[in-house]
């Protein structure tokens, strides 16, 4: 049985739909990437899965109970973190402020806590005290996921964590990503950059206007399938 899934998942803004029937699945211990252009649904559908929208109870299930209908502040209770698009530290706060935040909501035993994420990303020790978006990027990025990871979390969402930063940032953060599965977090990484999402996930979900247009191992999914998978179209 998988421990999250989505089934026959929809959600709306206002009068406009958004997702239509997506179903996917994330097995104990495995990490899985969703793909697709701008608007294609990704990080709707993540913030579905986090309660931020809510859906009918059962198109979500997370380790056999139905939890589509209920608010973000439960779901993150139950075990279900995100790493949001666009980081969204708390100005106010210092770097390990920002990261002690992350434990507040769930007290949950586990491997992570504020030493360990600082072991994780050694270049935030020596930034604890400064103000989280005082600090780079890629520095920030860091942040968000160790904040998100302060909950113990058994799903990790992660939403565009490599948009706008350099390709050796990216390479150190998902240098990151077998330390995390190891502390025995399942992962969804929603990405643009399909050579990235290969590399990391076990699996991979390709969405288009709302709907999953693939699905398959990275392996073989072939270049013409992902590019009709993304736009529609064989070049």
């Amino acid at each position: 049985m998988a421990l999250l899934q989505t089934r026959g998942l929809t959600a709306r803004y206002g009068d406009s739909q958004a997702l239509f029937g997506v179903d996917i699945a994330l097995g104990q211990g495995e990490t899985i990437a969703i793909i697709g252009a701008n608007g294609a649904g990704k990080t709707t559908l993540l913030r579905t899965i986090a309660g931020v929208l809510r859906s009918d109870p059962g198109m979500v299930m997370f380790d056999g109970a139905e939890i589509g209908a209920r608010p973000a502040d439960e779901i993150m209770k139950l075990g279900i973190a995100m790493v949001p698009e666009g980081r969204k530290l708390f100005p106010s706060l210092s770097v390990e402020e920002n990261l002690l935040i992350g434990a507040h909501g769930r007290k949950a035993a586990g491997p992570w806590n504020l030493d360990a994420v600082l072991d994780l990303f050694p270049v935030l020790k020596e930034k604890r005290a400064v103000p989280g978006t005082a600090l780079s990027g890629g520095q920030q990025q860091m942040v968000a996921i160790g904040r998100a990871l302060m909950s113990n979390p058994r799903v990790l969402l992660c939403d565009e964590i490599s948009l706008g930063l350099a390709p050796v940032v990216i390479r150190d953060i998902y240098a990151a990503f077998p330390r995390i599965r190891a502390g025995g977090a399942s992962v969804i990484v929603v990405e643009q950059d399909i050579g990235q999402a290969m590399k990391v996930a076990s699996r991979v979900y390709c969405m288009m206007e709302g709907r999953v247009t693939l699905e398959g191992l990275p392996g073989d999914l072939s270049r013409e399938a992902i590019h009709a998978a993304y736009f529609g179209a064989v070049a």
